[in-house]
């Protein structure tokens, strides 16, 4: 035995030897390498796989390329283009081989059937590569253009894949061929189970892609997987029927009546069609008479009546069936894209609230420092905007000096509170103090300011939008599924707008100077009486007002263009918050920016190209709604004993 282990060693080590290199390979399989085909050419490629070396890959893409010869004395080369001749390279080194006349090689050009061969073997070579994006480059290769010949190379890199994201993506991949090109029903419809509880756009493409159909007309259905079949009259009109027989050649075309003007036309003589004068033919019977008696002679098609068109759709079965013959996988495919569709929908209604949550934030965010401002002092602030303004250029110019992001965050967010205070106290001591109960001229002075702030603003930092950059932890978004997510600057202005719903509670219910506010607001003679100055409290007030908003500012410009104008983009969404939720009340501008937010993106979503018109179908909306409760969703008690 054992010697005749040695001599089987001493026989097949020379070969093995021999078939080190890629060259050896194809020398051995040269007839095949040369002339391949779709069946022969999986030798080569099984024997080049399973060689292990590492110039294979590079091979198997010049092979599918066409850029492998042969030369005359069988070797098989690379070659470039080199003046009159080419320039070869050896397929296992890459070394320079010289030069060759074009006469002196042959290029090997594999047909189409084999370059998918090539492709479904490279496949494995590119999923297994190291390089993770070569990788990615594969399944994206794969979910754009998927074959049959890629289900088990895919299965086959599996295991072996270190990245638990391409992992995932790989094992849905295979989830996806087998239920297009599985070998077994059972297989394939244990597999379109599994894509029902995917809402990702890949598996929603196979499924659609299952149950795929394919129209057609017959004298009777066909033995085949149909999808459907529709009756016409109830499930389509007789008239479309019929052009479907037209369209499938099964019938003749119906005459228009331009055809019948112009054959008449064409067939004039001597004043008469066919026996009718000229003069009559302005009558529609006429017309037809003269037609049909031009038809009866021969000069034209007969005319297509009513009664042949439904002789003709009688005739005939109209039907559609599915691509797929497996009547079993287009059952199960239909179940799951049916379940899918409903856990998109589901998907698309809970993203559209949170974008909506997420718009209202912004919105109560920018209009709660208005609601304050607004419901104590019944003061109509038109440069509330610039006050965000001012906090967005506050947080722009903490970045120039601390570059730290979220350090530079921290210290805006306070900061752009005192800038805004200030300014915000500084207008009402020089001009809101002087203009109380005059609305009118309140409304015309601090719009005045505003339209000052605004070129203030591009005084300094000139027209050009200024960046306030979010910090690295608020890049991106969370990704629920393909249906649902949210970026994280609209979770953080939403966290934010929380924050502040909570602190302005507690500054209203359990501070003193939430206590003198609210007796101020529902009756300010009442409340000066009891020795609070309600000039000092309307001071404070506004000065708070003015803060919220230069807050709201550096949040609106996390995601926002930070420019002059950027707080009138929000005065008028404020002003409605205000109004429809309820003039001073916290809770009431809470609801009015939730149902303003709610309400602007369930109208973008109807139509979701022209958002002007959802805006103003908005204003409309809110209209309406104040003819029956003008004083908001929840309107303040006590009110009407200060007014």
């Amino acid at each position: 035995m054992r010697l005749l282990c040695l001599l089987a060693l001493c026989v097949l080590l020379p070969v093995a030897v021999a078939a080190q290199d890629v060259q050896s390979i194809l020398q051995n399989h040269a007839q095949i390498v040369a002339k391949p085909s779709r069946k022969t050419v999986s030798t080569v490629i099984d024997a080049l796989v399973a060689s292990g070396l590492p110039q294979v890959p590079e091979f198997l893409e010049r092979y599918q390329a066409r850029d492998v010869f042969q030369h005359e004395d069988g070797r098989f080369v690379y070659a470039d283009s080199a003046g009159d001749g080419y320039r070869l390279r050896d397929i296992d080194t890459g070394a320079e081989m010289g030069t060759a006349p074009k006469d002196a090689l042959t290029q090997i050009k594999p047909n189409g059937g084999v370059r998918r061969v090539l492709a479904g073997a490279l496949v494995v070579f590119q999923l297994s590569a190291p390089e993770i994006e070569r990788r990615r480059t594969a399944l994206d290769a794969i979910a754009r253009k998927p074959s049959a010949d890629h289900l088990e190379p895919l299965r086959a890199t599996i295991d072996t894949e270190t990245d638990p994201a391409l992992k995932a993506r790989k094992q849905r991949l295979v989830n996806s061929l087998t239920a297009q090109y599985g070998a077994d029903t059972g297989e394939r419809i244990a597999a379109i189970e599994g894509l029902a509880q995917d809402v990702s756009v890949e598996s929603r493409a196979v499924l659609s892609r299952i149950v795929q159909t394919t129209a057609g007309i017959a004298p009777e259905l066909p033995d085949a997987n149909i999808a459907r079949v529709f009756e016409p009259g109830q499930d389509m009109t007789a008239e479309a029927a019929y052009l479907q027989l037209v369209d499938a050649g099964l019938a003749p075309a119906a005459l228009t009546s331009d055809d019948i003007r112009n054959t008449l036309a064409a067939n004039i003589d001597g004043g008469t069609v066919a026996g009718v004068p000229v003069a009559r033919l302005s009558d529609p019977s006429a017309r037809a008479q003269a037609y049909d008696a031009l038809a009866a002679s021969g000069d034209a098609p007969p005319r297509i009546t009513e009664a042949d068109k439904t002789q003709a759709i009688a005739a005939y079965r109209f039907f559609e069936t599915y691509d797929e013959p497996n009547p079993e996988v287009t059952a199960a495919a239909e179940t799951a894209l049916a379940q899918v569709q409903t856990r998109v929908a589901v998907g698309q209604t809970i993203d559209l609230t949170l974008d909506a949550l997420s718009l209202a934030s912004i919105y109560f965010l920018a209009a709660i420092g208005l609601a304050v401002t607004f419901g104590v002092m019944g003061v109509i602030n038109m440069a509330h905007g610039e006050f965000i303004m001012l906090g967005a250029y506050t947080g722009y110019v903490v970045q120039l000096f601390v570059p730290d992001y979220t350090l530079s965050l921290v210290i805006a967010l306070p900061l752009a509170f005192a800038v805004a205070f200030g300014a915000g106290v500084a207008m009402e001591r020089l001009v809101i103090r002087w203009l109380y109960h005059r609305p009118l001229e309140t409304l015309l002075a601090t719009f005045g300011i505003s339209i000052a702030l605004q070129q203030l603003a591009k005084t300094i930092f000139g027209t050009q939008a200024r960046p306030l950059t979010a910090p690295g932890w608020l890049d991106g978004a969370l990704v629920i599924n393909e249906v649902i997510q949210i970026s994280y600057i609209r979770i953080a202005i939403f966290v934010l707008a929380l924050i502040f719903l909570a602190l302005l509670l507690f500054i209203f219910k359990r501070t003193r100077l939430g206590l003198e506010v609210r007796a101020v607001t529902q009756n300010p003679k009442m409340a000066a009486s009891m020795g609070i100055n309600p000039d000092r409290i309307n001071m404070l007030t506004f000065g708070l007002g003015s803060g919220i908003a230069g807050i709201a500012g550096v949040a609106i410009g996390l995601y926002a263009q930070v420019t002059s104008e950027m707080g009138a983009n929000y005065i008028v969404q404020s002003f409605m918050t205000v109004v429809v939720g309820g003039v001073g009340n916290v809770w009431g501008t809470l609801a009015g920016a939730s149902m303003i937010g709610g309400l602007q993106k369930g109208i973008e979503w109807f139509n979701p190209s022209n958002t002007l018109a959802a805006q103003t179908y908005m204003i409309i909306f809110i209209i309406i709604f104040i003819q029956f409760r003008p004083r908001g969703i929840i309107a303040l008690k006590g009110r009407a004993a200060g007014d």
